[in-house]
């Protein structure tokens, strides 16, 4: 506890209040602008500290597949394939048709704005 022995909350206070004390009102008032305005930039860097992954790949793995496969095997794969690249196209097409839109939402406000 040899810290407060040096350093006493009560006598920093007075510190303090004896330096503000010896300054101008502009000056208190510039020390509180900046007091402000690196407040303001703490608190919007601390509350806008999340960032979501803009990309997750995705694994592919490859299959293995034995040399004695039948035609009718690899027919009955590929339906099932088939329709899974289906799904998987229809969604992709879905979410770039979304992001279009919030872009034509977005170039539309600034077309309205002249810019």
């Amino acid at each position: 506890m040899s810290f407060f022995g040096r350093f006493s909350p009560r006598r920093a206070y007075q510190d303090l209040r004896l330096f503000l004390s010896h300054r101008q009102p502009y000056e208190l008032g510039f020390l509180a602008l900046a007091v402000g305005i690196t407040g303001f930039f703490v608190y919007a860097f601390a509350r806008d500290d999340y960032v979501p992954v803009p990309y997750k790949p995705d694994i592919v793995y490859v299959e293995q597949w034995s040399a004695d496969r039948t035609d009718a095997e690899i027919v009955a794969q590929q339906k099932i394939d088939y329709f899974k690249k289906k799904k998987m196209l229809a969604e992709q097409k879905a979410a770039e048709e979304a992001k279009r839109a919030e872009f034509k939402k977005v170039d539309d406000a600034l077309s309205r704005w002249g810019i």
